[in-house]
């Protein structure tokens, strides 16, 4: 009954945009006009998934504002094809369709350079260093994080995240200068201040989330003001708590998934500063903000799809398509930078930083083959050894035992006899 209402409203807004367009006199401008009309296509798309598509795992505020996230994911990935396919000119003055200021490349700043955290030689502010880096993007690094951990919802992926976002930083900072930071900056401000404090607020939210009770009442049922303003705003809370417990090391299956989240994720992480600097975009630019605004909304539905299908595999057969879509996107964004700009990716990394990195993959492979082959084999090999120890042990007592030796042996006749009939 509501899809029917809301099939009407939409045929209403196409019926509405396509009297406008009848009544006012086309501009001869072709450019304005093809931006009009990819525009009216896309909410007319975006309206039509509304209320048509599959709903996903949340309801709060309402599956709508979840419908609307999962159009949004199909519109952007279809642009990032779109970009995919230009040439590199192509693609970057399309970006002038957008906003006309962009289409200019852009000096990457250096966050590196002076590391003194209290340089002597400026009498005037002997701290500029740390002022210099307080800027825009500290709190954003700390809502960042904060609304990731309500993402992943456990404390040790998020700091191994956050940890090894860092060494990344290091290991391209040759390719991007933007990586460049002072080791105060890496390891001071932005593990411990920024996104350990954001982990810390978010698993507090996560614990406050955990210990709520759900018992929800209509809001007219509820008798008093004050009551109903506070069923408004719990409105924007989840309408029952799920507790996301990964337990990597529990199967082969679940620590090769875990180890998949993490990937995806720092190659999101990388992809942001990547599309910034092949597309010419300057950091605090708009679509930037906008495109972490939708990682965040669609980031918390394909985690909880992936956790569903994790912990719950006859149930939910098959991965839930937010998550599809996010791989997709991650992916396709890859594909981009890969394409635009292919020589700041092949430039070569220090020999030092490609020997940490081959003995951080062997550790890895070394306890994945110890944890989930070897040990298996050995504690399988320890319990058969153990059982016929323990059935030595009981053989020597019953022969020890008079009743025990007589019962062996009417237990040996009786299979004589048996033997024979046969």
């Amino acid at each position: 009954f509501r899809r029917a209402h809301t099939l009407t409203v939409l045929f209403i807004l196409t019926c509405a945009l396509g009297y406008v367009t009848l009544l006012e006199e086309t501009p001869q401008d072709t450019a304005y006009n093809t931006k009009r009309g990819i525009v009216a296509s896309i909410l007319v798309f975006l309206c039509f998934g509304v209320t048509q598509a599959k709903d996903g795992p949340f309801s709060r505020p309402h599956p709508a504002y979840w419908r609307f996230w999962l159009c949004v994911s199909v519109v952007y990935e279809l642009f990032l094809i779109f970009i995919l396919f230009q040439t590199v000119q192509d693609g970057r003055q399309f970006m002038k369709y957008i906003d006309p200021h962009l289409g200019v490349p852009l000096p990457e700043r250096d966050y590196g350079g002076n590391c003194l955290i209290y340089d002597s030689g400026n009498e005037t502010d002997p701290f500029h260093n740390i002022w210099d880096k307080l800027d825009g993007f500290v709190p954003a690094h700390f809502f960042g994080w904060y609304l990731k951990t309500l993402m992943i919802r456990d404390w040790w992926m998020c700091m191994i995240i956050s940890v090894m976002f860092e060494f990344l930083e290091y290991s391209l900072e040759h390719q991007l200068p933007n990586f460049s930071e002072c080791w105060w900056d890496h390891w001071i401000m932005d593990v411990i201040l920024c996104n350990g404090l954001g982990i810390y607020c978010g698993m507090k939210t996560l614990s406050w989330l955990s210990l709520k009770t759900y018992k929800w009442q209509g809001l007219w049922n509820i008798p008093t003001y004050k009551g109903k303003m506070k069923r408004i705003v719990f409105q924007f809370t989840p309408y029952s708590w799920v507790k996301f417990e990964w337990k990597p090391a529990s199967s082969l299956r679940r620590w090769l998934a875990v180890c998949g989240i993490i990937f995806v994720f720092l190659l999101a992480e990388l992809n942001t500063f990547y599309l910034k600097f092949v597309l010419w975009m300057p950091p605090e630019h708009y679509l930037v903000l906008l495109r972490l605004v939708f990682f965040v909304n669609v980031g918390g539905v394909a985690m909880r799809e992936i956790y569903d299908f994790m912990d719950d595999p006859k149930f939910h057969k098959k991965l839930g398509q937010q998550a599809w879509l996010v791989a997709a996107i991650t992916a396709t964004e890859f594909l981009i930078v890969v394409k635009y700009d292919p020589y700041t990716l092949t430039l070569s990394l220090p020999f030092y930083i490609t020997q940490c990195w081959i003995l951080g993959i062997i550790l890895v492979l070394t306890w994945t083959a110890w944890r989930f082959f070897i040990r298996d084999i050995t504690l399988r090999y320890k319990e058969i050894r153990r059982q016929k120890q323990e059935h030595k042990y009981e053989k020597d007592k019953c022969l020890s035992n008079g009743d025990g030796h007589s019962s062996i042996l009417e237990e040996q006749n009786g299979n004589k006899l048996r033997e024979r009939k046969l």
